[in-house]
């Protein structure tokens, strides 16, 4: 330490001088003014600082506001699909509940068509067979009465009935 004393109390020593100079170039600074265009300097840039940490600050609220108001808004969409998929589910089932009603009045009403359907043609069957049995019974009678009529010369009633006849033509007269 006493060589480092000496250095600067030494004006032989270019240290001495280069001290000195130093010095009154330091007084020179400080009576100009620099010390405070220096501080004013670094006020300002500190006040930079701080405005641009006051605008990141600023610019993080913004940011978390926005990620509440998207996992907010997330939330929503999300309940919103599952009530729209439950709602879809139920639609599907009450379709799907009509449906297999509607099929049953459906083949209901076909079963009831068919069996009207069986119905009518059983009906048209008996009445044909009916019709049939009428055309063969009045065939049967027609071939009876013709053969009646060609083994008889005569019938005992229809000779009576003529003989009634022509009673009632002669009183006409």
């Amino acid at each position: 330490m006493n060589e480092l004393v000496s250095v600067f109390t030494n004006p032989q020593d270019a240290h001495f001088w280069i001290f000195i100079a130093l010095l009154v170039f330091l007084v020179i600074l400080w009576r100009a003014g620099a010390h405070s265009t220096v501080a004013k300097a670094l006020d300002d840039a500190g006040a930079k600082v701080q405005a641009q940490l006051d605008e990141a600050h600023r610019l993080r609220a913004e940011a978390v506001a926005l990620l509440d108001e998207i996992k907010h808004r997330r939330e929503e969409t999300e309940r919103a699909a599952v009530e729209m998929l439950k709602t879809a589910h139920e639609d599907a089932d009450k379709l799907r509940a009509e449906a297999a009603e509607k099929l049953e009045e459906d083949i209901a009403r076909r079963e009831a068509l068919a069996e009207r359907k069986i119905a009518i043609a059983e009906a048209q069957a008996a009445a044909d067979v009916k019709a049939a049995a009428a055309d063969l019974a009045a065939g049967t009678a027609e071939a009876v009465l013709t053969a009646r009529i060609a083994q008889a010369k005569s019938d005992p009633s229809i000779d009576a009935g003529l003989a009634g006849l022509s009673r009632f033509r002669v009183g006409a007269n």
